[in-house]
């Protein structure tokens, strides 16, 4: 986490001198998974989740966007409606990291220097990767095998507005697609682990943030070049 952390504040003095308007800050609120154990709930957090995240503004209009995200990701089959899934009674927990890079865009312009409040939806997306707990299920427990890494597909939705110059809070809900099959240890690659639910079907995982972001950098000309 260290080398990430070290790795955004150098991308932030790396492009301070091109005259854009930059955005640090942190970012906290709960997370959920969605998957073959638990329940099927896609927005419903029971997980602390926080992170850092930085944005450069290109236009008052889209900006690219950097961020790290860290959570656990636990569910239970004894909290799910479906009665299969609770006579089951697996359940687990995994220890999950996301570095995600991509482009936000506004529905209305946000220009980061004017004084009169604003407020604006917005959309993000791009690409995560995924750092997590590879485990299965042996012998009627779960077993650690070692960490994985997966990509992820982010898809964001959020709210934000200026709250003084320099100031900009946000609340978002997302929603994580990934390439695994396994977060929650259901289709290991280990012989004779367990293997169940829908092997068709890969994992999601959901983020409910509140951001409080720090805005800098030179006013820039939002001309075209």
């Amino acid at each position: 986490m260290k080398k990430i952390i070290f790795g955004l504040i150098c991308l932030v003095f790396s492009t301070s001198a091109t005259a854009q308007i930059h955005e640090i800050g942190l970012a906290l609120g709960g997370s959920n998974y969605v998957g073959d154990i638990g329940p099927t709930d896609y927005f419903k957090p029971n997980k602390l989740a926080g992170g850092i995240l930085y944005k450069w503004n290109k236009s008052p209009r889209h900006a690219w966007r950097a961020s790290f995200t860290q959570t656990t990701l636990a569910s239970n089959d004894r909290a799910s409606d479906v009665p299969s899934r609770r006579d089951r009674g697996y359940s687990f927990r995994t220890t999950t990291q996301e570095l995600s890079l991509g482009l936000e865009f506004n529905f209305f312009p946000f220009d980061l220097h004017s004084l009169r409040p604003q407020i604006t939806p917005y959309v993000y997306s791009g690409l995560s990767v995924v750092r997590y707990d590879n485990q299965y299920f042996l012998n009627g427990g779960t077993e650690y095998d070692k960490k994985e890494f997966t990509m992820a597909i982010p898809m964001v939705v959020g709210v934000k507005t200026n709250i003084s110059p320099r100031w900009v809070i946000a609340a978002e809900i997302g929603a994580r697609y990934t390439y695994s099959d396994n977060l929650d240890a259901s289709n290991p690659d280990i012989p004779n682990a367990i293997k169940f639910g829908n092997i068709n079907s890969n994992d999601w995982f959901m983020f409910s943030l509140l951001s409080l972001t720090y805005t800098f950098g030179n006013n820039p000309c939002f001309c075209p070049e």
